[in-house]
């Protein structure tokens, strides 16, 4: 941990607890951690490494509430992990060779229909809706898709996962974040495999955060299964519009992809 102070490195812990809170309900913690990590110090591959270091414990400590609690049925589950993992991993290779920007300009727009979706739409609520797909099609088509996608690029992955499982499983909101943080854990794994190769990661620091993350998600998702939608859609919707005014209006956090992709073109040679 040459980079950081005990000082410092406890400040970061207090900011992956709130990530992880927010990450349970609705995803995006990944606004506050990445930039959290840049102005620590950190370059900007050892920012990125750490990050995915630490994003599995919140997702881990949320599923594991959810699996707990009875939302969620992994035999159910295993067609859209399976192709979830390798969605993801494909997504972190091709990154290598492929530039993410197209997706820097589309993913605004995907935000803003998915915050409209939740503000509009009478599907997204503890009712269970109709079911238009079976669980292997749903694993075949939105875990690969939405898979590649966080391995490649990533904001707003957690959005997208459930407005999927609401709209094509007809699934409550509740368990549509409950099954959704599965699937976050699953691609975080995924994808924290091809920053391991690359050395990049400060480990010490990785877990200090993984704590925080670990706890906050444990409590995001109490709050989740304490208030179900009455939580989840506000809070839904506001990340997504945090998430998207980011993309469109900092101008420093549209490079991220790039530096990503400089980043693996260097492992890879």
């Amino acid at each position: 941990m040459e980079y950081l102070s005990p000082e410092t490195a406890v400040i970061l812990m207090g900011v992956s607890l709130i990530a992880g809170f927010i990450d349970a309900i609705a995803g995006g913690g990944g606004l506050l951690t990445i930039p959290a990590l840049l102005a620590a110090g950190l370059p900007t591959a050892s920012t990125l490494a750490t990050n995915k270091l630490q994003s599995p414990f919140g997702s881990f400590s949320a599923s594991l509430n959810f699996i707990r609690k009875g939302y969620v049925s992994l035999g159910e589950m295993w067609p859209a992990i399976a192709c979830t993992f390798a969605g993801a991993a494909l997504g972190a290779i091709l990154v290598q060779s492929l530039d993410p920007g197209f997706l820097r300009s589309l993913i605004p727009f995907l935000l803003i229909a998915s915050a409209a979706y939740f503000i509009f739409s009478p599907r997204a609520s503890e009712i269970e809706g109709h079911r238009r797909i079976g669980y292997p099609l749903f694993g075949a088509t939105v875990g690969t898709v939405i898979g590649f996608y966080d391995g490649f690029f990533g904001p707003g992955t957690g959005s997208f996962f459930t407005v999927a499982y609401v709209t094509l499983l007809g699934f409550p909101i509740t368990k549509a974040t409950a099954h959704t943080k599965v699937l976050n854990f699953t691609s975080n794994i995924a994808s924290l495999m091809v920053f391991i190769a690359g050395g990049k990661i400060v480990w010490t620091l990785g877990f200090i955060m993984g704590i925080g993350q670990f706890i906050g998600a444990r409590l995001g998702s109490k709050m989740v299964i304490g208030r179900g939608g009455t939580v989840i859609k506000p809070v839904l919707v506001t990340v997504c519009l945090v998430m998207t005014a980011k993309l469109l209006l900092d101008g420093s956090s549209l490079t991220w992809g790039h530096d990503f992709l400089s980043w693996v073109r260097k492992i890879a040679t």
